[in-house]
């Protein structure tokens, strides 16, 4: 079987890339703009970085906003309601996963209607048009993931599909500078678990090594000072989240990713959050079916001397390096609202993620629930 990479047909990076947002509409001929974003964004002055080059460009846009953390089907269903309303013919994202995660489920529906209802979205759906035109900004855009919440289920679902993948991604560390602590934090040990799930996945390969085991580095390197919002550090991690995207889009994740997504859907969690909880938990889970790469992954953390170290002695390092940047950067260690009583169904939903297969241990729902047990007060 081949190995398949999917990525952006152009991207921009670095201090002002924002300002070829304009160029592009211009270029494409983009007459109404759809720009899709999330109340955190707008309230802290990050939208406003793109639109005010709007305004200044004369180009027409309408602004949705109202989309939740862990963005749901009514998140989705409003959006491409009001995407028809205004009549616009491309969309701009701007924002982490939740906007972008909307962003691109509303453009498939707008060009395949019959999935209209969002959930045949789940898995790879047979979709035949690519979305609207889209241009992704703030964040690493360049996966051909997305996922949505279903309220009425509680349940997260993952959406795989190439049609999705923005036509040009923008990554401007610049956006970043007027995001709190707290969310930069919790985005970038996002992508480090992208970038550690990504290379220890059951699917990983050569090209997808390259791409996570530089995103480890880089952000072991840069998050401490991204969340001082240090301009070098937030240069390094805009970098670094992309370059996770250009790897795990295309190999998929593990259990960390399963877990988080059903702590999203049952309450609310936020997504990064509820994975830099996870991620040195199922690290020592995996740790026995990994082979050589966590003294890789300890060499990216930046722990000196791996290559003295017994396979037991390079694992612990790695985890304790991940630990470490963690509790650096303000995460929790625990979730109160997990209760003994929810376990039986978080781990059947953990266990029926779409991103459960490619964990490099087999597990089952009795160890997934010892893994919650661990995040509990």
């Amino acid at each position: 079987m081949a190995d398949r990479i999917v990525l952006n047909t152009v991207s921009y990076h670095g201090s002002g890339a924002i300002k070829e947002i304009v160029n592009i509409a211009n270029a494409k001929g983009f007459k109404k703009i759809f720009v899709c974003s999330d109340p955190d964004l707008v309230k802290f002055g990050v939208t406003a970085k793109v639109t005010d080059l709007l305004e200044e460009a004369k180009l027409d846009y309408s602004l949705y906003s109202e989309i939740k953390p862990n963005p749901t089907i009514k998140n989705v269903q409003d959006g491409v309601a009001a995407f028809k309303e205004a009549g616009a013919d491309s969309i701009i994202a701007i924002g982490g996963g939740s906007s972008m995660d909307t962003a691109k489920a509303i453009g498939i529906i707008i060009t395949n209607p019959e999935f209209a209802d969002v959930r045949s979205l789940e898995g790879v759906a047979p979709t035949k048009n690519h979305a609207v035109p889209t241009t992704a900004g703030t964040a690493a855009e360049v996966t051909i993931n997305y996922v949505i919440t279903d309220v009425e289920k509680e349940r997260k679902f993952v959406c795989v599909d190439e049609h999705d993948i923005p036509e040009v991604a923008i990554i401007d560390p610049d956006m970043m500078s007027s995001m709190p602590k707290g969310l930069t934090a919790s985005t970038g040990m996002d992508a480090l678990t992208h970038a550690i799930e990504g290379y220890t996945t059951k699917a990983a390969w050569e090209m997808t090594d390259m791409f996570h085991l530089e995103a480890i580095k880089l952000i072991a390197k840069n998050l401490r000072s991204a969340v001082n919002n240090e301009p070098e550090g937030r240069k390094g991690m805009a970098l670094a989240q992309y370059i996770a995207g250009m790897g795990f889009s295309n190999v998929g994740l593990g259990i960390a990713h399963s877990i988080a997504h059903t702590l999203g859907a049952h309450y609310d969690t936020p997504h990064g959050v509820a994975c830099a909880m996870m991620l040195p938990i199922v690290m020592e889970y995996n740790q026995e079916c990994t082979g050589e790469r966590y003294r890789e992954i300890a060499r990216a953390m930046g722990v000196e001397g791996v290559d003295s170290m017994s396979q037991a002695e390079y694992r612990k390092a790695a985890i304790d390096a991940v630990k470490q940047l963690s509790k650096d950067v303000g995460i929790p260690e625990t979730n109160d609202k997990i209760k003994e009583e929810d376990l039986d169904v978080l781990a059947k939903d953990a266990f029926a993620d779409a991103c459960c297969p490619g964990n490099p241990r087999d597990t089952n729902v009795e160890e997934l629930k010892e893994l919650y047990r661990k995040i509990m007060p």
